[in-house]
């Protein structure tokens, strides 16, 4: 999953460190609260679904976690490229495995690390641990004892063992393969295969290949030592030994002349120009070698225009990734109580993947990648963000589950699988992952404008290095260097742009422009002297007015009305001029904006049809269909208020507007959100839950995002500031690097200009 994003040290142990060690917790899922909760919750009520587990071990899947746990489990033999580092220093990837099983598939994950390198010890350990979890996810462990590990545990367990770095990377290699020869005009079975990497995922690969029809007479393994053939000595083991051919080929070169697919799990440089010349018509390349390839499609396309080329880098096309494949597999797996996952169960897998991949891809999906993606030769496996994997992948590996006799309970109604499975996903991190994409398309200038913040200064950092864009910093030179310096960011001094009155040529421009506008208002030279040279938030401002820069990122430092009104001085920013703020609040999969939290205190009809249309765009900017609700204490009339009139009034200013979107009120916060209350006014015109509140006052704004942020750990994004016709956002004084990043990325986007 390498890509050209730089990430410093500093950086990764910062992530790793903040908000709190590491990167996963542990919540109930029940209430906690009383005391009759905690009676229910150990003793005595727990001692009912022990009797009746004991009585019916097969009911554990109902009363406990069992059925949505797997364990990720490493004894850190093989940790990523890195070598032998021991059972410890793998657990932050370990844990990152659980995040990932957690975020794709919502399947509840441990990591365990066992310090043990001894495979008598390791089977043992895990063994024992198998009533806890629903399955068994191995883990960078190295050859040949991976394929020792699960073959015992498979024989000793009644539940899955996957071993991911084998069976994830076949999957999705499968699955890309069958669309690439799809292409080609290739069948499997016609097809000569060379590998080069007889490793764990190497030999996966090529075993999931043959039980999907290719010929082990066709199929030609390398390693180090060459061509694996019948009678070789060197360097053999069993793994190797199941895969030795009949041949008189030698060498990898010799290997490829003629073939049709060359799979590579090696090293980087391991195929050459050369050797691609030698194979078939319309040849499939998939080097999949992190982090650089065996060969780079630049490299291949320069000499084999037909090629069609896949790797393991998220910065080209056709990314073999395993995320596209384990959280699915065991979703499917969990979901039928599967005792194991067999080959027909990653076929399945990977045929579904392929299928998706030729369907049209949604425009989130495009949009996340600031790219339309259509089926051919740059797009044959689909992309980790597709929102559609959660709902299209899981039944057919229960389907395939169930008809090999995996699966201890069927599923019956697959369709309603496929719609529980949709409730599942979080977009929220789809929608940033989107807004980012399209930032990093944009590669907008990005002016900072309080460089003498420590947190400013790590998210202009982060903006430049993740390859969104230029970061434009205001600040003077040596104070931004020394603040670097002390975050463990000395580096970044000669990447960064620092610009401040003192340097700039075009000081002198920047005065005549304020003073044209500000001197019928109170303002002499004098004034717009200190303003402009002074204030950074009017010469950041007044940098983005004048074009030398393309978006704008202001207010860590000081309270968000004063930073307003100074971004005002060069902007439009009034409530009177339409500007709004919208703020994004983030929790549990879910995301609703809420308006106005920044401009308009006590808002009119008219102000809150505006703000009900401003946070219309907000969310089309995020990538989500609007639909608005005006929110009150009272519904649709009752109790009867003077106060919330304008809310019901607001709708009607819209009706008479026609806009293009869906909006309702006035309804509590429970009618606008929940379905079931909702269901009790069925003449209301939103389709589903609100996404957009639009409340009676900045107050009641700013009571409910801070509510939710400290009750609830809601992530707040915002307030977005809409309204102005340059990109400025404003962040607040309590935000984090990452925060402050985020709104950013915002302003590079474009999200909320009018």
């Amino acid at each position: 999953m390498a890509d050209k994003q730089k990430v410093t040290r500093e950086e990764a142990l910062a992530y790793h460190l903040e908000p709190r060690p590491g990167k996963i917790d542990i919540n109930a899922s029940t209430a906690m609260a009383t005391q009759r909760d905690l009676s229910l919750a150990y003793s005595p009520g727990v001692a009912v679904p022990c009797e009746v587990i004991a009585e019916n071990p097969e009911t554990a899947y109902d009363y406990t976690t069992k059925g949505n746990m797997v364990a990720v489990i490493s004894n850190g033999t093989a940790v990523l490229g890195l070598g032998n580092l021991g059972a410890l220093a793998s657990k932050p990837v370990m844990e990152g495995k659980a995040v990932l099983f957690k975020r794709f598939a919502d399947v509840n994950s441990i990591d365990i690390e066992l310090d043990t390198e001894d495979v008598d010890e390791f089977v043992n350990a895990v063994k024992l641990m198998g009533p806890s979890f629903g399955g068994i996810n191995l883990e960078d462990i190295k050859a040949p004892e991976c394929f020792m590990i699960e073959s015992r545990l498979k024989e000793l367990m009644d539940i899955p063992v996957f071993h991911d770095d084998q069976h994830g990377t076949a999957v999705i290699c499968a699955a890309g393969l069958i669309n690439a020869l799809h292409i080609s005009g290739k069948k499997i079975e016609d097809c000569r295969i060379v590998l080069n990497g007889a490793g764990a995922a190497g030999i996966a690969c090529i075993e999931l290949l043959k039980s999907m029809g290719a010929r082990h007479e066709n199929c030609i393994v390398c390693d180090t030592k060459g061509v694996i053939y019948q009678g070789r000595t060197e360097g053999m083991n069993q793994w190797k030994s199941a895969h030795a051919v009949t041949t008189k080929l030698r060498t990898l070169e010799e290997a490829m002349e003629g073939a049709d697919v060359f799979l590579g799990v090696s090293v980087k440089g391991a195929v050459t120009p050369e050797m691609l010349k030698a194979m078939n018509d319309n040849p499939v390349i998939f080097a999949m070698a992190n982090p650089d390839p065996e060969i780079t499609p630049e490299e291949a396309h320069a000499v084999r225009a037909d090629a069609i080329v896949a790797t393991g880098r998220s910065d080209y096309p056709n990314q073999v990734n395993n995320v596209l494949g384990f959280p699915y597999l065991f979703r499917g797996a969990l979901d039928v109580h599967a005792r194991a996952i067999n080959d027909e169960m990653k076929i399945a897998c990977a045929n579904a993947l392929a299928d998706l991949a030729r369907e049209d891809v949604p425009d989130e999906v495009a949009m996340a990648y600031g790219r339309k993606l259509s089926f051919g030769r740059d797009y044959i496996i689909p992309t980790p963000f597709d929102p559609r994997l959660i709902y299209m992948i899981p039944p057919a590996v229960a389907q395939a589950g169930m008809d090999t006799g995996a699966a201890r309970r069927p599923i019956i109604d697959l369709e309603g699988y496929a719609t529980d499975l949709k409730a599942r996903m979080d977009p929220t991190s789809s929608i940033l992952q989107g807004v980012y994409a399209r930032a990093r398309n944009a590669q907008a200038r990005m002016i900072f404008a309080e460089g003498d913040d420590p947190r400013v200064l790590r998210a202009a950092v982060a903006y430049q290095r993740q390859g969104l864009g230029r970061a434009l910093v205001v600040g003077r030179d040596s104070d931004v260097k020394e603040k670097l310096e002390a975050v463990g960011l000395g580096d970044a001094a000669r990447e960064l742009e620092i610009v401040n009155a003192a340097n700039t040529r075009h000081l002198e421009m920047y005065k005549d422009f304020l003073y044209n506008r500000l001197q019928r208002k109170g303002f002499d030279r004098t004034d717009i002297h200190r303003l402009a040279a002074r204030d950074r938030h009017v010469f950041a401002s007044l940098m983005l007015a004048h074009g030398h820069g393309d978006g704008m990122l202001t207010g860590a430092t000081r309270k968000s009305a004063q930073v307003l009104e100074m971004v005002g001085k060069v902007f439009d920013a009034r409530a009177e001029d339409g500007a709004v703020g919208v703020t994004a609040l983030l929790h549990k999969g879910k995301i609703v904006l809420i308006g106005d939290t920044l401009v308009h205190e006590w808002p009119s009809d008219t102000d809150m049809a505006l703000i009900a249309e401003r946070g219309a765009q907000v969310a089309r900017g995020l990538g989500l269909e609007p639909r608005v609700a005006f929110v009150s204490f009272s519904t649709f009339g009752y109790p009867v208020s003077e106060r919330a009139e304008k809310m019901h009034r607001a709708p009607e200013l819209l009706d008479a507007k026609g806009v293009d979107f869906e909006y309702e009120g006035e309804m509590t916060v429970d009618v606008a959100l929940n379905p079931a209350v909702m269901a009790q006014y069925p003449f209301q015109r939103l389709s589903g839950p609100a996404n957009v509140l639009v409340v009676p006052a900045r107050h009641s704004a700013s009571i409910s995002v801070k509510l939710m942020q400290e009750m609830a750990g809601a992530t707040v994004i915002g307030p977005i500031l809409t309204g102005l016709d340059r990109p400025v956002q404003i962040a607040s004084t309590v935000s984090t690097s990452n925060d402050i990043l985020n709104m950013a990325v915002m302003a590079a986007c474009e999200i909320g200009r009018t």
